[in-house]
């Protein structure tokens, strides 16, 4: 591509929520071009484990969303059949402790209230839902609503399901805009696209996408390893985690935070996870975070202490000060619209997020007002705070 081209939409990122929102605004009539720096699914959506999750969120905004992401994730499923690897294998969240189980029970019933189903689980059920978990927990709660999917399969199904043009290795130089503010396309290497709207869906590097439009948007990166083991049969039937990583995720700290996660995949392999930390880019392994990722894990199924893990990988989560992702039109710079920052709960909000940027392209404008893009200070230090 030398010259330009023209659109009605160009997406930013062929990440899963590049992805969705290709997909939601082809499906109201636009033409669309997504362009990425790199492949698809070339950043987090690769790193991800592909969680669709409603039990680690509090009632609110994102929750709200996650719902709606949901419903709409489980329509997919039936237009892309088995492809995308949608597995609603429901979550159950532990309680080491009596202590914590009374918080989880608290939590739980606040999430009841706002429409989700988390139904208890005292001690001596757990063995029903999970035999191999480790004795004498003191009781968890069932969340059937969680799922998962593929998430590199799902984004790239989605991305030629949707019909959108797709062009990898063309990174964003800049975000074009007229005399008066408005934005009219982007700039690469290999020439320029012209539409009417731009979507930021850049994932962790959506705050440079932002400065190359001229507005701030403090999207940090937050490292995560995973843990991936042998192919084993079918042996952990759920997503299971312990109490304290919902605590893990809303935390604002940026030192090392880990917190068992445990769930098998449809090709056999366990995923075990979660850590968390914000040291920039870096993909350097840390030992502490792994060792601390296999602990967790034997302490809720022993049993995987004698299965042999095959590698570990890293990702970054496109965090932002708040823990609620930007989504929605930019008024700093008509025809920019965000979608990034949705931390680790991308795959899971792209669809909800998706169809609710689409809607306000078209003009059947959502309230959008927790996710509004200019609530940050200008000042990233500020923001930080």
């Amino acid at each position: 591509m030398s010259e330009s081209l023209t659109c009605d939409v160009v997406v930013v990122g062929a990440g899963m929520t590049g992805a969705a929102c290709a997909w939601y605004a082809a499906r109201a009539g636009l033409d669309v071009i997504v362009v990425d720096r790199g492949p698809v699914a070339g950043g987090t959506t690769g790193a991800g484990e592909g969680n669709l999750l409603v039990s680690d969120k509090a009632p609110g905004p994102e929750l709200e969303l996650a719902l709606l992401s949901l419903s709409l994730w489980a329509e997919l499923a039936e237009e892309l059949g088995k492809e995308i690897e949608y597995d609603p294998k429901g979550g159950l969240v532990v309680a080491e402790t009596p202590a914590v189980l009374d918080g989880l029970e608290r939590f739980a019933a606040g999430q009841r209230a706002a429409g989700v189903r988390a139904d208890p689980v005292p001690a001596d059920r757990l063995a029903g839902l999970e035999p191999r978990l480790a004795p004498g927990l003191a009781g968890g709660v069932h969340y059937p609503q969680d799922a998962q999917v593929m998430p590199a399969l799902a984004a790239a199904h989605l991305l030629h399901a949707s019909g959108a043009r797709l062009l990898t290795g063309h990174e964003v130089t800049r975000v074009l805009r007229a005399r008066d503010g408005t934005v009219y396309g982007v700039r690469t290497p290999r020439g320029e696209l012209h539409a009417p709207h731009v979507i930021n869906a850049a994932g962790t590097w959506g705050g440079e996408l932002s400065a190359r439009a001229g507005v701030s948007l403090p999207v940090l990166p937050r490292r995560g390893f995973v843990l991936v083991t042998e192919p084993l049969p079918p042996r952990i039937r759920h997503k299971v985690y312990a109490a304290d990583y919902v605590a893990d995720v809303a935390s604002d700290s940026a030192a090392l935070q880990t917190s068992p996660v445990v769930e098998g995949t449809a090709a056999g392999p366990v995923l075990i996870g979660a850590s968390r930390e914000r040291v920039g880019f870096d993909r350097t392994l840390s030992l502490p975070a792994v060792r601390a990722l296999a602990a967790g894990a034997t302490r809720l199924f022993p049993f995987l202490a004698d299965v042999r893990a095959l590698r570990t990988y890293a990702g970054f989560r496109p965090y932002l000060p708040d823990h609620l992702p930007a989504i929605g039109p930019d008024p700093r710079a008509p025809g920019l619209l965000h979608a990034c920052g949705h931390e680790g709960a991308g795959i899971g909000l792209a669809t909800g997020t998706g169809h609710l940027i689409a809607r306000a392209i078209v003009g059947d404008l959502p309230d959008l007002t927790p996710f509004r893009p200019d609530r940050f200070p200008d000042n990233p230090q500020e923001a930080r705070r």
